[in-house]
């Protein structure tokens, strides 16, 4: 586990560390989450890293535009234990193509 609180830092913490999952909350310092998930996906060495965004930012639609940017899991804060670590599970070992991880 390599935390990085600075959303700045982060693209250059992850391609130093070479994660299994990134967990991104969407409300960062300097950068929007959204934004970093973008540009994680767009970068050719981390784009395959699959992302779990977590966020207390959870309005209508919410869910869908950070889905749109490239996040393959998403919760909502507060974020239990147990459906966490279902979706942590699913995520590092993906089921085939029809898995889709919900809380």
């Amino acid at each position: 586990m390599e935390p990085c609180a600075d959303g700045e830092l982060a693209l250059n913490a992850a391609r130093a560390f070479d994660p299994d999952l990134v967990i991104m909350d969407i409300q960062l310092p300097n950068i929007s989450g959204m934004e970093l998930i973008g540009q994680l996906k767009r970068d050719l060495a981390l784009s395959r890293i699959p992302v779990l965004a977590v966020t207390a930012y959870a309005g209508k639609g919410d869910e869908d535009k950070i889905r749109d940017v490239g996040a393959e899991g998403y919760l909502s804060k507060p974020v239990s234990i147990g459906p966490f670590m279902r979706v942590v599970m699913g995520l590092l070992d993906p089921k085939p193509a029809e898995f889709i991880a919900t809380a």
